[in-house]
């Protein structure tokens, strides 16, 4: 930027540069260099807004603003920025100021602060541009065809802004709830405020816009959890300027319970199904109460439907109240078969149904499925005799159908735009123009219908199945050749090569006693067990995982040797011909592994399903978890897995022999003993989270909420 000198005229500066004339002379020819290209108005900005007048002018929080040009010369050459402003004084009189930048390339933009500091707020400012080569100048940009840039620079912050909700009205113990919506309503007594930055407690920040300046919003908010919740607001003017925060508190309690609810856990030979909430419903006769309830449900029972046309439950009216507001339904359900459509419960609209959710056979595989109002979401794998819990939600607020399957979303969320016709809930049935079809074959347990959104967290607990401890072998002592369960279940029974090792006892310390023996301390505990990779192992005297079902074993192993020649098992349960699963170290992996064989038949190939590295070094604690609602199967390390550790096993199958310590199951006999020691080998139904498996291995039992 040059020099500043001041003009004869009122206020008027004037900024000039020494520039010399750049002129290309060739002999005999003159040249008249052509004037800069005039600038195009969308090149000019006023602190990253574009140029605009009237009511669309800038309106700045800076002052004095920022402004830019992209500068052309019609030679190529190089160019200053001749940059005016003007406004109206309190006086009515005219203020006008000019400013010349040094030149810069033709083509380059021009970012310039302008250099006066008396720039007047509320009032309207105006500016143009134009190029000059040293020798000839451009059109103004507000010339022709262009446009003047204005702006208004904004002093004053918005004030406050204020927040009501009907539903959760501010400072309020307790009110309604998990999974039913809020509708805030932002405003502010500023009339200029465009914008409004808010964000709820744990949640991200977000921005609304009002229909007009100083208009108030509304905004929807969908509680996920109970407790205290706070909404921090900021008004947003014109300019960018920004209020204080507002914080608004509020208290969501939990959600409220269905409004219908059948256990289906009657007695054999009911000829109703009791309700824990709502109606009573009466049962077909193709409806056999005292069925097998999916495990860690805390059911007792079910109800065996045979798939007739007496097979269902009704309770004789509607259980969601308006299929065009808020609802779920869900159960769990086992199929008897997967090829054809059934239903798991509906309710009926006139010669239709309002809502179905059940098992689509109608496509190449067969799928979980909820419809409503013409929307169908579908997801999951359906497993002959395998227990699996479905929710189907309907979210009046977007309009939107979902699915969940043991817990997880799946599928693709559909529109949907449910009927308002009203007719009886059924369970095991759907109806269609010719009456109730799809019935279901197979067991059913816990239908619940709610008026409200069952959040994501609510939809894992109410498919959450508890994992049930079956054997913690902490392998401190053995009597008579086995070392006991801990709770008095089927004791490990050792082999020869197989021993306990017993830790120091406390009663003497061979620092301070030279008499002492030095006796190395045990893996967990006072004791673990010792093999010597030859003929050493322990086993149970018959199977303790149910592998075609969810189940988790952990158990702390340290190898003998640092570089270990040869594979070797630490844990493995057998079927008739060969090992259901086999966890072993692979030295030429520097990895323990997963190994599962493809079918139970003599000489049938294995699979390292799952692998993780490791190095050398003290115990290490391994543990498997097979979750079959997932059909995913983890190897854990020290509490964690990784993608090697982790494969897709969709079919897992039962298990006959015994759960194994030690050794597996090569050719005809057995082999890849294993040289080390061994501790707190741990077993359970079910599939348990990652927290519970970093508890593995330490002598406690893990909580297994």
């Amino acid at each position: 930027m040059g020099t500043l000198r001041r003009s004869g005229g009122r206020g008027l500066l004037a900024v000039g540069c020494s520039v010399a004339a750049l002129v290309a002379a060739v002999p005999g020819v003159a040249h008249a260099a052509a004037p800069p290209k005039q600038p195009l108005v969308a090149d000019l900005s006023t602190e990253g807004k574009a140029c605009a007048a009237g009511d669309a002018k800038a309106y700045i929080a800076e002052s004095p603003p920022l402004v830019r040009a992209v500068l052309n010369d019609t030679d190529g050459g190089r160019v200053a920025g001749e940059f005016e402003v003007w406004w109206t004084d309190r006086d009515g009189g005219e203020q006008r100021r000019t400013a010349t930048t040094t030149q810069k390339l033709s083509g380059s933009p021009f970012t310039f602060r302008l250099p006066w500091d008396d720039i007047p707020a509320d009032t309207v400012v105006s500016w143009h541009v134009r190029a000059d080569d040293g020798t000839a100048k451009s059109p103004w940009s507000s010339e022709g065809e262009g446009s003047v840039c204005q702006f208004v620079y904004d002093d004053t912050n918005p004030e406050k802004a204020t927040v009501t909700s009907p539903e959760y009205p501010e400072d309020v113990l307790w009110v309604d709830g998990v999974g039913v919506y809020g509708h805030f309503t932002m405003d502010s007594p500023s009339d200029d405020v465009v914008a409004y930055r808010y964000g709820f407690l744990g949640g991200p920040y977000d921005t609304v816009r009002p229909d007009e300046p100083g208009g108030a919003v509304a905004i929807p908010f969908l509680p996920l959890r109970s407790g205290p919740n706070t909404l921090a607001v900021r008004a947003l003017d014109r300019a960018g300027r920004s209020s204080g925060e507002t914080s608004y508190r509020f208290f969501v309690k939990s959600g409220r319970a269905p409004v219908a609810h059948w256990n289906l856990a009657d007695p054999a030979g009911s000829a109703t199904a009791a309700a824990e909430t709502g109606t009573a419903a009466e049962a077909g006769s193709g409806v056999t109460f005292g069925g097998a309830a999916p495990s860690g449900t805390g059911l007792a029972s079910a109800a065996v439907l045979d798939g007739s046309s007496h097979a269902y439950l009704t309770p004789g009216g509607p259980a969601v109240a308006d299929p065009r507001k808020t609802f779920a339904v869900s159960g769990w359900a086992r199929p008897a078969q997967t090829d054809r459509t059934m239903t798991v419960a509906a309710q009926d609209a006139g010669d239709a149904s309002a809502f179905a959710l059940g098992l689509d056979a109608r496509g190449e595989r067969p799928v979980w499925s909820f419809t409503v109002g013409g929307a169908r979401v579908t997801g999951g794998a359906p497993e002959t005799g395998e227990w699996a819990h479905l929710l189907g939600v309907y979210d009046a607020e977007t309009g939107e159908a979902q699915l969940y399957v043991n817990g997880r979303a799946v599928g693709t969320k559909a529109k949907a735009e449910p009927g308002a016709g009203t007719g009886d809930f059924q369970i095991g049935r759907a109806r269609d123009g010719r009456g109730h079809h799809d019935r279901w074959h197979g067991g059913l347990a816990g239908i619940r219908v709610h008026d409200r959104v069952v959040v994501p967290t609510e939809a894992a607990e109410l498919a959450h199945r508890k994992p049930r401890s079956l054997g913690h072998w902490s392998l401190e002592n053995a009597t008579d050749g086995a070392s006991p369960e801990q709770d008095g279940g089927t004791p490990l029974k050792l082999g020869t090569g197989a021993a306990i090792h017993r830790g120091p006892d406390g009663s003497c310390v061979p620092d301070l006693d030279p008499d002492c023996p030095a006796v190395p301390d045990a893996l967990v505990g006072d004791g673990h067990l010792t093999l010597d990779g030859e003929t050493g192992h322990a086993a149970t005297s018959g199977p303790v995982l149910d592998t075609s079902d969810s189940f988790s074993i952990g158990v702390v192993v340290r190898l003998a040797d640092a570089e270990p020649s040869r594979p070797m098992t630490v844990l493995s349960q057998g079927g008739t011909h060969t090992d259901v699963f086999k966890v072993r170290y692979e030295p030429s992996e520097y990895a323990w592994q997963l190994v599962m064989p493809v079918a139970d038949e003599e000489g049938a190939a294995e699979v390292v399903v799952a692998q993780v590295s490791t190095t050398e070094g003290e115990e290490q604690r391994l543990a498997v978890v097979y979750d079959d609602a997932t059909d995913r199967i983890r190897l854990y390390l020290d509490g964690m897995t990784s993608a090697e550790g982790t494969a897709d096993f969709p079919d897992g199958w039962e298990s006959s022999g015994p759960l194994q310590v030690g050794r597996a199951r090569v050719g005809d006999g057995w082999g890849e003993y294993l040289r080390g020691d061994v501790d707190e080998v741990h077993a359970f139904a079910g599939a348990i989270d990652d927290g519970d498996v970093r508890q593995l291995g330490w002598g406690v039992e893990p909580c297994l909420c």
